[in-house]
């Protein structure tokens, strides 16, 4: 401690320091209570309490971690004593040398004191050259995050270059701190999100913003990409609610890969009409010369010369954009051509027809409203007692852009007839005539009402979109009562090889035996397995926002709805034949739980009836757990959004394979099919992963919780018993169970040995096998643990390194010299398979409170080798 630097302001009353001995003495006996009075009571007697409490902090070092500390708690106590206390605060001279005295220490703070300590010393008063000079000082010291910080908590930041400042974060992976930069000033919001577009240019080289900060702590080039740079813009176009043509590049970028879906969709699945695909394609399109420039690629690709000049001219694609085969063929188009494909298309539509679901009511009893008269006759019938209601809604298909999808269409199946609700026109002509309530509070009362049975198929999304479109049933899913979600029921139908056949088809070759490309799913698949034939889907990406609605459109929107009412029949009639329990309607209908599970514990494996009920099978007794096994017989595929948890798995010893940034999602799947794995997965993810694997062979986590949580969650799931011979016997790195011990003496013969011939490698061999990797000399060490080890963080330079035997680098260098003469480490121990050295520390202890819990006895050992 540097006392010359504030013996001048130092009180003449009571010794600071004696009263920080004192109240040292009672935090250690953590009397609290007296703690307080006596901080009151000394504060009272010091003279200048403000330069006091600097003199306490500056003697004491307990405040610089995370938490509840001394220094917080004084600092925190004297805040309070000054609100009770008004003439103390300073000002003049004096003040101005505290406020550099402190400053000199918020670079140390904990978040927590950083508040605190500004109001004390009324750091929004001080001179703001010299606040930003002081932060300044810091960013160029790469204190980029206590810069960042003190910038937010001083308001400096519209005097702050924001691409400057945020750089260093985002590669640090701190966006969540960008976005706290910027939040209060629209202007910086703009200025970064140009910036980042930039940046996502295609032309763009992205390592000319990465090159001058390499080295720096924290690093994280992997977190780092146009990938994750275009969510980040998405993210933040969405919270601050800026125009998304300010980002040009990523708004053409997502553009680009809806077209390519929309060709997939039409030309490879063949699951898309001619009409809506060519909607879809010029909305996405538009006059973008270079998206139109893909399409012409893509036509090419999918149609021959003629079938392109066709759709150019569809598109209205310039001529002069076209290759000379295309536009030769444009010339030679007549409308009489056109037509006959048009024709030929319509045909092959109308032959498909009979292969689907088909809707057994006439069309006279299909009515779409768009007048209030028209809706009012509709909730009449609607809103029955004993009423049975299939609901399903429409919108227009997002493809990932800004926003939620708005309800364009609220269908609303009775037996006899189906209602087809012009939701944004009804809105709008509410509104008009000052009644905008109207017609939400109509959809409430069906709702709510228990005594009407609601149908539906994944309820929660459709009131998700509800809700955006209308603020006033945002909160429509917690008052529902009634409501029967046939996606829980399809969770529990098993559908076996020997399952039963319906129609004369098994649900495993009625796709092939009816010419059916592409495998059913949702929705379309439930209907196949119980009614025999699948919906017809190709409507369902349809623009169903524009107006009037074609009839194909009329068509499968009542269809959607009114399929709901005949599964519901059929289940409620023969549950037992579907492997259903026979209380089936008894337990798909009714009261809201008294005491519904905590949201927190659901996950999808386990999804509740929107009435709060879990759906029954047809097991009457409680589900045992799984048997129990241990972390090396559990293998698992982690999602790359999931790379903490991932972490924490591998530390309990449970094999672990992490998807990197770039992976898609899919390629979980393929890893769990080809090595027995299970997938971790969150999110929307799941339900895509969870078709392509065995039954219980994708796990879906709560994503709202931390990765410690989502690890216990995993651990009790699947019943894992870790013991402490587990924790750590997986190198955090690269995922080898196999340790090499080496004595400290001998580490040391091996570091030296390395420093002094540079390039030459020292083989220890361990007694038995090792794996067969060469790892560059130069790889740094990582954040990682070996058994009851800590690795050092941080990386050193790199050197020359010692061989293990199979061409494995042991990287001694990255050892810091202080850690070989600390005289408790008797040994290290090395990863047999990319050469990682960890060595014993304190994190075996957090680990072990932290998963307490769940550890259990066991006299395993660990597979760790001595050297020979």
């Amino acid at each position: 401690m540097n006392q010359d630097s504030y013996s001048s302001d130092r009180p003449t009353g009571q010794d600071p320091l004696v009263l920080l001995k004192t109240l040292q003495l009672l935090w250690t006996k953590q009397e609290l209570g007296k703690l307080k009075e006596e901080i009151r009571r000394g504060f009272a007697r010091l003279e200048d309490p403000l330069a006091g409490l600097l003199a306490m902090l500056e003697s004491s070092s307990d405040w610089k971690g995370k938490g509840h500390s001394l220094g917080y708690c004084i600092t925190t106590e004297l805040q309070l004593w000054i609100k009770a206390h008004p003439a103390v605060p300073q000002s003049g001279t004096k003040l101005k040398k505290l406020q550099a005295r402190v400053l000199g220490m918020l670079s140390q703070c904990p978040a927590n004191l950083l508040d605190p300590l500004i109001s004390i010393y009324q750091l929004h008063t001080a001179d703001r050259n010299y606040l930003l000079e002081h932060v300044s000082h810091l960013y160029l010291q790469g204190n980029y995050k206590e810069a960042a910080m003190l910038s937010i908590k001083l308001k400096l930041q519209p005097d702050q270059d924001v691409e400057k400042m945020c750089t260093p974060l985002l590669l640090q992976d701190k966006a969540n701190l960008v976005e706290e930069y910027v939040a209060e000033y629209p202007e910086l919001q703009r200025k970064l999100l140009q910036t980042l577009d930039t940046w996502c240019e295609p032309s763009f080289n992205i390592r000319d913003i990465i090159r001058p900060y390499q080295g720096m702590p924290k690093y994280k080039p992997e977190k780092f990409n146009r990938r994750v740079l275009s969510k980040l813009i998405f993210r933040l176009l969405e919270r601050f609610n800026v125009d998304s043509a300010l980002c040009p590049n990523v708004i053409n970028q997502r553009h680009l890969r809806t077209l390519n879906y929309l060709f997939y969709k039409r030309f490879v699945e063949k699951t898309m009409t001619e009409e809506n695909w060519a909607d879809h394609i010029q909305s996405t399109v538009g006059e973008n010369r270079w998206l139109q420039a893909h399409l012409v690629q893509s036509l090419l690709r999918h149609c021959d010369a003629r079938g392109a000049a066709r759709w150019a001219q569809h598109c209205q694609v310039p001529p002069e954009m076209l290759p000379q085969a295309v536009a030769e063929e444009l010339q030679k188009l007549h409308i009489q051509d056109r037509v006959e494909e048009v024709t030929k298309a319509d045909n092959y539509e109308a032959s498909k027809k009979k292969d689907y679901y088909q809707l057994p009511i006439p069309r006279e009893n299909i009515h779409f409203l768009q007048t209030w008269e028209e809706t009012l006759q509709c909730w009449e019938k609607v809103l029955q007692a004993g009423q049975v209601v299939g609901v399903d809604m429409e919108w227009k298909p997002s493809f990932g852009m800004v926003g939620k999808p708005r309800v364009a269409l609220l269908q609303l199946a009775l037996k006899d007839e189906v209602f087809l609700l012009d939701l944004p026109r009804l809105l709008e002509q509410a509104e008009a005539e000052g009644e905008k309530e109207k017609l939400p509070h109509f959809i409430q009362m069906l709702y709510s009402d228990a005594a009407i049975t609601k149908l539906g198929y994944g309820m929660s999304g459709d009131l998700s979109s509800l809700a955006a479109t209308c603020s006033a049933l945002k909160d429509t899913e917690k008052q529902m009562q009634g409501v029967v979600d046939l996606l829980a029921v399809d969770k529990q139908l098993q559908w076996g090889k020997d399952s039963r056949k319906v129609d004369g088809l098994s649900p495993e070759h009625s796709h092939e035996e009816r010419g059916v490309r592409q495998l059913e799913k949702g929705l379309s698949l439930l209907v196949q397995h119980v009614l025999g034939k699948p919906l017809d889907k190709t409507e369902q990406l349809s623009n169903w926002e524009k107006r009037p609605l074609r009839e194909e459109q009329i068509l499968y929107a009542a269809s959607d709805a009114y399929c709901l009412l005949e599964i519901y029949e059929r289940l409620c009639k023969d549950p037992e034949s579907f492997g259903l329990g026979s209380d089936l309607t008894e337990s798909l209908v009714g009261k809201q739980s008294k005491k519904p599970r905590a949201k927190k514990q659901l996950n999808k494996q386990e999804a509740p009836s929107p009435s709060g009920q879990e759906f029954q099978g047809p097991r009457t007794e409680p589900s045992r757990p799984p048997a129990p096994i241990s972390p090396q017989e559990f293998s698992v595929v982690c999602d790359n959004m999931l790379q903490g948890l991932g972490r924490y798995l591998r530390c309990l010893g449970v094999d672990v394979r992490l998807l990197d940034n770039e992976d898609d999602h899919r390629k979980a799947a393929e890893i769990a099919r080809q090595e027995g794995r299970v997938i971790l997965t969150s999110g929307l993810p799941y339900q895509t992963l969870r078709s392509q694997v065995g039954e219980g062979r994708c796990f879906s986590v709560n994503c709202s919780q931390k990765a410690k949580e989502q690890a216990l969650q995993v651990l009790k799931h699947f019943n894992v018993q870790v013991s402490l011979g587990d924790i750590f016997s997986r190198c955090q790195v690269c995922n080898c169970n196999k340790y090499l011990k080496v004595s400290r003496e001998r580490m040391k013969q091996l570091v030296e040995s390395s420093r002094q011939v540079s390039g030459e490698h020292s083989a220890g061999r361990p007694r038995s096998q090792s794996c067969s990797v060469t790892v560059p000399v130069c790889d740094t060490a990582q954040p990682g643990c070996a058994p009851h080890s800590e690795q050092a963080e941080g990386t050193e330079q790199c050197g020359a390194a010692t061989g293990l035997a199979g061409h494995t680098v042991l990287q001694v260098t990255a050892i810091p010299p202080g850690v070989l003469d600390r005289a408790e480490l008797t040994d290290f121990y090395c990863c047999t398979c990319c050469g990682k050295v960890f060595w014993e520390g304190s994190h075996f202890g957090r680990i072990v409170s932290q998963f307490q819990d769940v550890l259990v006895a066991s006299g395993d050992t660990q597979s760790i080798y001595e050297l020979s």
